[in-house]
């Protein structure tokens, strides 16, 4: 199953206090929904485990996050793919631009991802639900740690 997800927050903090965040695995565990590790691999990779539950089904996700397309301090592509047991896979990459906007920073996002297993068998509208809350609690968790 695929989706498609796009979207907008304002931050009120500069460009490249947005990217150093962006860019920093104790903030991203603290701000990803469920994280329970994030640790850096090399330089634009990343570990990471993360448990997830939607609708009845519950997983704990182990995987990998690879940073592409870097341009400092605007934006980046995020790929990554995880493997959650009986319950499935998910897979899919993200890219993010940061512009300057009303004395802050407007980071915008654009959302590709695959799912399969049981996780592919609960149905479009259940799954897109839960990326989009999944999505708005991190960026909620984000925009709160950029402010300090």
């Amino acid at each position: 199953m695929a989706m498609t997800m796009t979207g907008e927050v304002q931050l009120p903090a500069s460009r490249e206090a947005v990217w150093a965040k962006l860019n920093d695995p104790d903030v991203l565990k603290a701000c990803i929904p469920g994280c329970e590790e994030m640790e850096r691999t090399d330089e634009h990779g990343f570990r990471a485990v993360a448990r997830m539950k939607v609708g009845p089904v519950s997983a704990r996700f182990k995987g990998k996050v690879t940073l592409s397309d870097l341009n400092p301090p605007n934006g980046y592509k995020i790929t990554g793919e995880g493997e959650g047991g009986v319950a499935g896979f998910a897979k899919g990459g993200a890219t993010v631009a940061l512009t300057d906007k009303d004395g802050g920073t407007l980071l915008s996002y654009n959302v590709e991802a695959q799912i399969g297993g049981k996780l592919a068998q609960l149905g479009q509208r259940l799954i897109n639900g839960a990326a989009k809350k999944l999505a708005d609690e991190f960026f909620a968790n984000f925009a709160k740690a950029v402010e300090g």
